[in-house]
């Protein structure tokens, strides 16, 4: 078995492996990009710089471990069950990571949209050190695990706190996220909230889907800055939702505003559909914070904790939902 600085030294062997050339990984990642439309090249790599860079540091790490104080042992504690979403490229890897990390081996649910970034991941690290194996096992049905975490929809997760209630868990439902404009940000700083919008068309739970403006805000700088993501409308996928919800618009006779690639529109839900961007007007920042409701929100950028163009460029310590992970899976280390 690995002991803690083995496990460590191989995630950043492997950090440098994604940020590399490789012509195996190049090939790798073409493949998913044509097995999954949405998971265009700009987007995988986005999504394998931020990992690489912010998650497979070394000195990283062994920051964000020593809060934790991990066994150095390199025996394995308990077998977890993960069920990975698919909505973005290597969506999972935190909690693989996580898992990875604190010495629990995983048994692995892909998602059919996202099945071959991680699992080339996994035989590559078994490759390098074949004690490896016994941490990993991809699986098409999860059963006998010790605890699970799971990820999806509103509708599965009843059906995961159903099936997992007599076990220990994480279970994640769908978040969004949305932000605060004061209507000063610059030209820049419009830019950066377009990554946070735009970044894998929007599908993530980090992914902003609903802006909040000052009364009389003007939109045209906004939609200046959107330009900057023209080229989605290229994407066949993408380009169908945007006709549809243009048409819904026209036909309902309901006001939007467009720069031909997005659309802008009034409404109180904090999701919107994909090529869509609600917005609502605001006179005081305490009337969102009354207005929201706090489970469905992954993240609020826009404030001097969040600034705008971060949600997309997760830490260590940045939780999905404000779960520690890293927490649950040392309680059940300790319980071992």
């Amino acid at each position: 078995m690995l002991n803690l600085q083995q496990r460590i030294d191989l995630l950043s062997r492997l950090g440098d492996y994604m940020l590399s050339d490789d012509p195996e990984w190049n090939e790798i990642k073409e493949i998913a990009s044509i097995a999954n439309p949405w998971f265009i090249p700009e987007f995988i790599d986005h999504s394998i710089n931020s990992i690489s860079t912010s998650f497979l540091n070394k000195e990283r790490l062994r920051e964000w471990l020593s809060k934790y104080e991990i066994s150095s042992e390199g025996e394995i504690a308990k077998t977890i069950g993960i069920t990975m979403a698919g909505n973005i490229p290597l969506v999972g890897f935190h909690d693989f990571l996580c898992t990875f990390v604190s010495g629990h081996r995983q048994a692995i649910k892909l998602s059919s949209k996202d099945n071959i970034l991680l699992k080339h991941i996994i035989e590559l690290l078994i490759k390098w050190f074949p004690e490896t194996s016994q941490y990993f096992e991809i699986k098409e049905i999860l059963k006998g695990c010790d605890a699970y975490i799971a990820t999806g929809s509103n509708n599965t997760a009843r059906y995961f706190e159903y099936y997992f209630r007599k076990y220990p868990h994480i279970i994640r439902k769908n978040r969004t996220s949305v932000a605060i404009i004061s209507g000063s940000e610059t030209a820049e700083s419009l830019e950066r909230l377009a990554d946070d919008i735009f970044l894998y068309f929007g599908l993530g739970c980090r992914n902003v889907t609903k802006i909040f403006v000052p009364a009389g805000y003007d939109f045209i700088p906004l939609l200046a800055a959107f330009r900057k993501y023209d080229y989605l409308i290229e994407n066949h996928k993408y380009k169908h939702n945007y006709d549809y919800n243009l048409a819904m618009h026209i036909v309902n006779q309901k006001f939007y505003m467009t720069n031909g690639s997005v659309i802008l529109s009034e409404n109180p839900l904090v999701f919107s559909p994909i090529s869509q961007l609600n917005y609502q007007y605001y006179n005081y920042t305490d009337e969102i914070y009354q207005s929201l409701n706090l489970e469905e929100i992954q993240s609020i950028t826009g404030t001097d904790k969040t600034p705008l163009g971060t949600l997309q460029s997760p830490a260590l310590a940045d939780y999905a939902d404000g779960v520690d992970t890293m927490q649950f899976l040392k309680k059940l280390r300790n319980n071992n």
